[in-house]
């Protein structure tokens, strides 16, 4: 017995030994390119000898620096790839002796036979791919004299920007831009888009950035944003650069813009300013692409603001503060279609809005490395707003469509208008005056702290993580409205007329916080076991109270409240409500990581307990509710090479309707529309699948990318919505309802003719919505479900032949949709949208460019006929440039022939809508725009005059802009 345990003991001596010997050892350093600029994003692989099998690879960050994964003691080969640059091969020999070797600054050589190549066809690569991130060439993309970023995004394969700037790469929503790697303005889109020049910019990359959180721990919390990370052109970061661009037009059209940056190393601040009334659209050399956007509305703004950010290797330190200011004058003409299961019901409306608003934003970010094991980032943020909006509409509801019996209903929306006969008293159910006067006052504040310690070099990890947040809000209404129901008949045998003069105060506080502990604990290689914990508290409170101003006969929207309105509060118009939430979320999950690929799932556990003291009137209710909700989370990454990978995602979300929802009291503030609670609603649950693929072949310069998307809601909150055909008006009453889903898909296709001076990208997609709700026939009584589905198909294509001195291209795109009603057949229809063009830009040799652009789009198959119509939109611009490229004077045309419309519609399971905005799309702009460019070295200089054109030979789009080195 003594010999087995002395063996036993032995042995486990013996495997602690060996096993203390062979610790696990961590390789780092830093990649920098020839120019002593970071290799951002290089491919830094660690091979074991002899078999060159893959023991630990990542991409270096936007400073160059990188830290393998850790690995056994062994002979190894450092493979360091970046494109543009030779292979860097470094062989190493890890011993026990150093557990943490430190390579320091490994330089990459140029690759003179790719750059000698990039000469000859002078042409960069529109897209590239790099691991998950798409790279596009500034350069690739020609943008008129004097272009914002917002010009240059719109060229972008697979590129989108709506009526009200949203962008989306990819069918993505971006969410953030970035300079450098470094946020700009807090990440803000629009801030972005309109004032970051595109002379600043090498290449633009595309990539879903991971939370702070997720990024520093590895625990997937599906918080990933779309970012757009622009790189600044070589030898800009050593020294003043800047823009400023003064224009005036015709139609009293005005713009304003500066811009200053100091970039020194790691340091950047910038100070912008701008003011226009050209509707915030950053047309500042508009004339090089179609003006696909609508102007709803005249909007004048103006903005001022500061950004900085700075980085060490420890330290990294950034933020901005900015004021806005925007005065729009808004008038709409529009019509609405409701479904319903006997007859629908049509409205028309006029309206004008004045509204200005002013807010100012800080944030600060703050991140701290004391070590190499601990990691703190500190986030603050603070803003204030106002608002003063006034309002007039009127408006009418009819039981037949107006169209029928008038060209243009909306003439006769004002009663007292009218002059002799109304045409339309027959299907009249309703007309509305009314006018409103808002005023607004806002005050948010919130921080969020970090703390990551790392217990040991295999992937242990603890993170404490904490967020607090308050608002304050106190927002005052006043009403004045005239009613007519021409169904209802008074106690004198005529028309009912509602009269509503009010005033309405609603002020808001609302305060939160949250604190999450994470860890990761490593079970296996490259495996790891994920653990979170959360807690969060909400709080709300909202007091509004309603007064009734009938009775003070001189008062109105221009005048001062009355004394003694305080007296008049309407207890049934009003409500006190005050709610907290208590949410727990348990999390646990998987994660894998290997050379081709990465696997995380798991899954998340909320239970949740609400409170809620609510009055209105003589009604009071404390009540409370608990849930138990339950979220799944896969995360798949599959890498086939460095250019072409494959990406799965699946997430399940829970919702909650809102207290006040599941209360079974009627709001009837809004006589037009009624809400009942309901209490027996249900959580709703969200299954979203993601797909995402792209591929890139460096020799063609082709690339290929694939994304799909399909998400479904079990028991969505919808509304049931009942019409009363003797006011026009509805009462809603929420209810949990299934089927609603919607599915996505796109493939882009972008690539280089063999000479490289041609280029063809396409951009096709498929979308289907399938929208569910429920309709209530007014006079059965009998409720029914209706599903509107909508199917579209879209392409467009683009070709373009550029050299040295011209660019020509043509562009055609097609939207085909198939909108059906299941309840209403007679409501299906087939629209179309389409158009074709061409542009061109020349540079001719005394540093004078011409560019134009004209398409012409059309619509197609609405049953409204006004909707189908053509519009040829032309555009031009001469830019002459002087003070060696330095200086610019442009000239621009926008919607030469006068045929841009503002019209939008939407399309809904209930109905369908159209509305025309006012707005200036047809002027003239003379612009003179003077370039600041103060480098930090004559070398700098020399090789961006050389390179982009700031005085080289031939000025801006000469050879000296389009023929040096490219970017790859």
């Amino acid at each position: 017995m003594k010999k087995i345990i002395t063996g036993m003991v032995l042995l486990l001596a013996t495997t602690l030994s060996v096993f203390s010997q062979t610790k696990n050892i961590t390789v780092s350093g830093r990649v920098m390119e020839d120019t002593k600029e970071p290799a951002i994003q290089a491919t830094v692989q660690l091979l074991s000898l002899p078999d060159s099998t893959q023991a630990a690879g990542v991409a270096s960050s936007n400073l160059g620096f990188f830290s393998l994964p850790p690995v056994k003691p062994g002979k190894y080969v450092l493979k360091v790839s970046y494109i543009g640059f030779k292979t860097l091969w470094q062989p190493m020999q890890l011993s026990n002796a150093t557990p943490q070797k430190n390579l320091g600054v490994l330089t990459l050589e140029s690759d003179a036979v790719m750059l000698a190549e990039a000469v000859v066809t002078a042409e960069a690569p529109q897209v590239q791919v790099v691991e998950d991130t798409l790279m596009y060439n500034s350069s690739a993309y020609r943008t008129p004299e004097g272009a914002m970023l917002e010009e240059l995004v719109k060229k972008l394969p697979g590129a989108e920007i709506d009526d009200e700037g949203n962008v989306k790469i990819n069918g993505k929503d971006l969410k953030k831009i970035m300079v450098d790697g470094k946020e700009f303005f807090g990440g803000d889109v629009k801030t972005g888009l309109k004032n970051l020049p595109v002379d600043m910019v090498e290449k633009l990359k595309t990539y879903d950035k991971k939370s702070d959180l997720a990024r520093i721990t590895g625990i997937d919390d599906g918080e990933e944003e779309t970012v757009l990370d622009l790189t600044v052109k070589k030898g800009m970061n050593q020294g003043w650069f800047g823009n400023a661009d003064v224009a005036g037009g015709t139609e009293d059209r005005y713009l304003g813009r500066l811009m200053v940056n100091r970039f020194v190393d790691k340091t950047q601040v910038s100070v912008i300013g701008s003011a226009n009334n050209v509707n915030d659209q950053g047309f500042s050399g508009g004339g090089g692409g179609p003006r696909w956007r609508r102007n709803n509305g005249l909007t004048a703004t103006k903005m001022a603001g500061v950004n900085f950010a700075t980085q060490t290797e420890k330290l990294e330190l950034g933020g901005s503060a900015r004021y806005n200011f925007m005065d729009g004058d808004i008038a709409s003409i529009g019509s609405t279609e409701d479904f319903l299961p006997n007859g629908n019901s049509y409205s028309n409306s006029n309206s004008k809005q004045r509204n200005k608003n002013k807010n100012f934003n800080a944030d600060f970010r703050l991140e701290w490395k004391p070590d190499s094991m601990t990691n703190i980032i500190f986030r603050p943020n603070f803003s204030y707003g106002k608002t003063d909006n006034l309002s007039n509409s009127e408006s009418g509801t009819f039981n037949e469509d107006p169209y029928n019996l008038v060209a243009n209903p909306n003439d006769y929306l004002n009663l007292a208008s009218i002059t002799g006969e109304d045409p339309l008293r027959r299907i009249r159910i309703n007309a509305i005056n009314s006018g409103s006067l808002s005023d607004n006052n806002s005050t948010s504040a919130n921080a969020t702290l970090q703390l990551n310690r790392k217990l040991n070099t295999k992937g242990r990890n603890i993170t404490l993580r904490g967020n607090f947040g308050y608002s304050d809000n106190d927002n005052n209404q006043y009403t004045e409205s005239e009613t007519h129901y021409f169904q209802l008949q008074n106690y004198l045998g005529q028309d009912s007329v509602l009269i509503r003069n009010q005033y309405i105060t609603t002020p808001t506080k609302n305060y939160n916080y949250t604190a999450q502990l994470t860890y990761s604990e490593p079970i296996a290689r490259a495996t790891f076991l994920q653990f979170s914990y959360q807690f969060q508290y909400k709080y709300s409170e909202s007091d509004k109270t309603t007064y009734d101003l009938q009775n003070f006969t001189d008062w109105g929207l221009s005048t001062q409240l009355p004394a003694g309105y305080e007296e008049h509060a309407v207890d049934s118009l009003g409500k006190y409500a005050e709610y907290r939430y208590y949410n727990h979320d348990a999390s646990v999950s998987l994660r894998f990581i290997r050379e081709k690929y990465q696997l995380s799932a798991g899954m998340s556990f909320q239970p949740q307990h609400s409170v809620l003291s609510y009055k209105r009137g003589d009604y009071m209710i404390d009540t409370t509710r608990n849930v138990f909700n339950f979220a799944p989370n896969v995360d798949l990454r599959v890498r086939f090479s460095k250019v072409s990978q494959l990406r799965l995602t699946y997430r399940g979300r829970s919702g909650q309707p809102s207290m006040e929802n599941l209360l079974p009291i009627v709001d009837n503030s809004n006589p037009q529309n009624i809400r009942v609670g309901n209490p027996g609603l249900k959580p709703s649950f969200t299954h979203n699948m993601r797909l995402f693929y792209n591929t890139y072949n460096a020799e063609k310069q082709r690339g290929i990318m694939a994304h799909a998307n399909f998400s479904a809601t079990q028991n969505s909150i919808s509304n049931s919505r009942v019409y009363n055909s003797e006011t026009g008006g509805w009462t809603t009453t929420p209810k949990n309802i299934n089927g609603n889903w919607n599915a996505f898909g796109m493939f882009g296709f972008n690539t280089a003719l063999p000479n490289k001076k041609y280029t063809i990208n396409s951009f096709s997609n498929v979308n289907y919505q399938n929208n569910v709700a429920y309709l209530t026939d007014n006079k059965t009584k009998e409720e029914n479900k209706n599903t509107t589905t909508n199917l579209t198909l879209g392409e467009r294509l683009n070709a373009a032949y550029r050299n040295d001195w011209f660019e020509f291209g043509l562009n055609g795109s097609i939207s085909y949709s198939i909108e059906k009603d299941k309840l209403t057949p007679a409501n299906n229809q087939e629209p179309y949208n389409f158009s074709y063009g061409a542009n061109t830009q020349v540079t001719l040799p005394w540093s004078m460019t011409v560019s134009t652009n004209i398409a012409n789009q059309s619509r197609r198959g609405y049953t409204d006929s006004s909707m189908n119509r053509n519009e040829l939109i032309w555009n031009a611009q001469v830019a002459q440039n002087f003070l060696k490229g330095n200086a610019t004077v442009s000239f621009e045309m926008y919607d030469i022939l006068k045929k841009q419309s503002n019209i939008s519609r939407s399309l809904t399971a209930s109905g369908r809508s159209v509305y025309e905005y006012n707005g200036v799309n047809s002027y003239c702009m003379l612009h003179f725009i003077y370039r600041l460019n103060i480098f930090g070295s004559k070398a700098a200089r020399e090789r961006m005059q050389g390179r982009h054109g700031f005085g080289g030979p031939g000025g801006p789009g000469g050879p000296g802009r389009f023929g040096g080195r490219r970017p790859f």
